[in-house]
């Protein structure tokens, strides 16, 4: 395992490439994929920087909510069952301000200048 630099670090720098010395050389379709691959990258890099923690509070709040343990992906299961089968809701104390949170830092990472997240 390398130590440096980190995988955030190379990230940054392959779109850091892309953006300054790839770009201003391309046109047309070539510069519009370059731009969706520039913008995967930052996607990527915010996911890194900041994923870990979001993912770590939205199981701390999903085992409080639901009770009981397991990976994020088995409890967002479990607490779509529940709402589906209605024994919880939105009067069950702190489901709204998961669900809020749980947006706003997914959309931090995918689009943090979507106008609606101010």
């Amino acid at each position: 395992m390398m130590d440096q630099p980190s995988m955030l670090e190379l990230v940054r720098a392959v779109r850091d490439f892309i953006e300054t010395r790839a770009m201003p050389e391309l046109k047309g379709q070539t510069a519009f994929h370059a731009r969706v691959a520039a913008n995967a990258l930052s996607i990527v890099a915010r996911e890194l920087e900041h994923g870990g923690v979001s993912r770590d509070e939205e199981h701390a709040r999903l085992v409080a909510l639901l009770g009981c343990d397991g990976t994020v992906e088995e409890l967002n299961r479990e607490l779509c069952k529940c709402i589906r089968e209605g024994a919880i809701g939105l009067e069950t104390p702190g489901l709204t301000q998961h669900l809020e949170k749980t947006t706003r830092d997914k959309v931090e990472i995918d689009q943090p200048n979507y106008s609606g997240l101010r």
